[in-house]
């Protein structure tokens, strides 16, 4: 009988996996390295590149240790979950929302106190 890792873990687990997933897929994209291209130079598949950002727990350690190199050379597992990567504090500046116009009198008025 096939059992799933996702089926063995609990549910603190399973979300540490998919917050491995997202801090790999956050420091892809800040890095501005696509998914494929990622894939390739970690000698994985794309679909196997997909489950490693959702956070599969059936992924082998081996595999994103690999995929993690391909993103940044040389960059720790501990250095990607401390999220000191100078590309993330970039992205996260650019994720922020800035106003797109100046609030009116009236939008002043309502939220002085």
């Amino acid at each position: 009988m096939k059992v799933t890792q996702s089926a063995l873990l609990n549910a603190s687990q399973t979300e540490e996996a998919k917050k491995l997933g997202s801090a790999l897929a956050r420091l892809r994209i800040a890095r501005g390295v696509k998914q494929d291209q990622a894939a390739l130079r970690a000698g994985v598949s794309r679909n196997t590149a997909y489950r490693l950002e959702k956070g599969d727990p059936g992924i082998a350690m081996g595999q994103i240790l690999r995929y993690l190199d391909a993103i940044v050379p040389g960059k720790t597992l501990l250095e990607l979950l401390s999220e000191t990567d100078p590309a993330l504090a970039a992205l996260g500046a650019k994720e922020r929302r800035r106003r797109a116009r100046d609030l009116s009198g009236r939008e002043l008025d309502e939220i002085d106190f």
